[in-house]
C-alpha cells in the first residue's frame, strides 16, 4: 500500500493550495481518506476526513469554511483545497487511509497508512 501526497509548498496569506494524496495497493472506495497535519514542536492534527460514503465529510473548526476535502474512487486519489490560508496552517501535511468508526474519525491511531508528508509553509 502507497499514498503519495503532494502539492504542499510556499504561499502568501489569504492565498491557496491544493494537496493530492495518489493511493495504490488498497481498495480504495473502501477506506475513509483524511488529512493530518504536523507543525514544528506540536502533535500531528486533524484536519479532515471523507468517508468511503462521500456524504460523510468534518473538519476541524480552525479549518471549516476555508478547506475542501473530495475523492475520486475513479482515480484512487484524494483532495484538500486550501483557501484563505494564514500562517498558522504551516505545517508538514499528511494523508491517511483507514476505516474508523465515525466517532473516531480525528483520531491519528486508527488510520493504518501513511503518506510520506508535503511541506505547507504559509508566508504572512
Amino acid at each position: 500500500v502507497q499514498l503519495q501526497a503532494s502539492g504542499g509548498g510556499l504561499v502568501q496569506a489569504g492565498g491557496s493550495l491544493t494537496l493530492s494524496c495518489v493511493t495504490s495497493g488498497l481498495t480504495f472506495s473502501t477506506y475513509s481518506l483524511a488529512w493530518f497535519r504536523q507543525a514544528p514542536g506540536k502533535e500531528r492534527e486533524f484536519v479532515a476526513v471523507i468517508r468511503h460514503i462521500s456524504s460523510y465529510i468534518d473538519y476541524a473548526d480552525d479549518v471549516k469554511g476555508r478547506f475542501t476535502i473530495s475523492r475520486d474512487n475513479a482515480k484512487a486519489t484524494a483532495t484538500l483545497q486550501m483557501n484563505v490560508l494564514k500562517p498558522e496552517d504551516t505545517a508538514v501535511y499528511f494523508c491517511a487511509a483507514g476505516k474508523p468508526a465515525w466517532g473516531a474519525r480525528a483520531m491519528s491511531s486508527v488510520y493504518y497508512h501513511w503518506g510520506q508528508g508535503t511541506q505547507v509553509t504559509v508566508s504572512s
